[in-house]
């Protein structure tokens, strides 16, 4: 049964689409199986893996709102052991459209419990809000990762994100954790940078990811040719960055590759 991960923050511009796309390809690399829920209705990480969200018929919208069982619409990517469930600009409109629906906070999870026995982990990028269908993901995870940018305002918003995130595990999702927070963009070089990790490490300690994921032109560059950055360039930081990340979210979960073939032969 998969893990399921929200990469979740109401800010935008936090990296939260290329840590759903290079953690999920790093944890397909270090083969396990992983599904990857495009959640966003800019689609960014649709293309990310190189599909066209212009040529989306069917997507998590579809799933959510008309019940369209999610094994049919599942695309396999380039990348070995990585799936893709897409999104399209109609899930813009899924939040007016469940409101009178009945539990309308559960609709993903119902979407999930489908394809989660087929998996190791699946991971949801989530829109740049705290809306209905964040709190859909947020309600069918088990987890949710952070994204900070290390730069100025980085704290901004967090506060709000974690309420949001306390609510729902008081009133949907009781087993929801925080797997970790993430810093993003660090550049060593500046004094801001290290100045920020300080103060998000000073507050969160031991809810802030070892692995920094470092400002890196070849993480730029990788969705415009529709590969992760482990497919784009594996030497480059970004792609060591991600892998380590991978890693570490593996030994969190006491998941190595001895219990991990274990698993599979059971």
């Amino acid at each position: 049964m998969a893990k399921i991960i929200s990469i979740a923050n109401q800010k935008g511009g936090v990296g939260k689409t290329t840590t759903a796309i290079n953690l999920g390809a790093g944890l397909a690399v270090l083969e396990y199986k992983t599904l990857l829920i495009d959640a966003d209705p800019q689609a960014n990480a649709t293309s990310g893996v190189g599909v066209d969200h212009k040529t989306v018929k069917t997507s998590i919208y579809e799933c959510i709102i008309d019940g369209v069982n999610p094994k049919d619409i599942i695309i396999h990517t380039n990348t070995p052991n990585l799936d893709l469930i897409p999104a399209h600009i109609d899930l813009v409109g899924a939040e007016i459209e469940m409101i009178d629906h009945q539990n309308r906070e559960r609709k993903m999870k119902l979407v999930l419990d489908k394809v989660k026995d087929d998996y190791d982990f699946i991971i949801i990028d989530c829109m740049p809000s705290l809306g209905l269908v964040t709190v859909n993901a947020l309600t069918a995870s088990d987890s949710v990762i952070i994204p900070v940018q290390c730069e100025y305002f980085a704290l901004e918003g967090l506060g709000k994100l974690l309420n949001t995130i306390k609510i729902v595990q008081t009133r949907l999702n009781p087993q929801l954790e925080i797997e970790g927070i993430l810093l993003t963009m660090y550049d060593m070089r500046l004094r801001l940078s290290n100045d920020v990790v300080d103060q998000v490490k000073t507050h969160f300690q031991k809810m802030v990811f070892n692995t920094i994921i470092q400002r890196n032109t070849k993480l730029g560059e990788a969705p415009s040719y529709g590969e992760s950055i482990i497919m784009y360039d594996a030497s480059s930081k970004g792609a060591i960055n991600y892998l380590n990340l991978a890693r570490e979210i593996l030994q969190r979960n006491n998941l190595t590759k001895l219990n991990h073939l274990q698993r599979e032969s059971l």
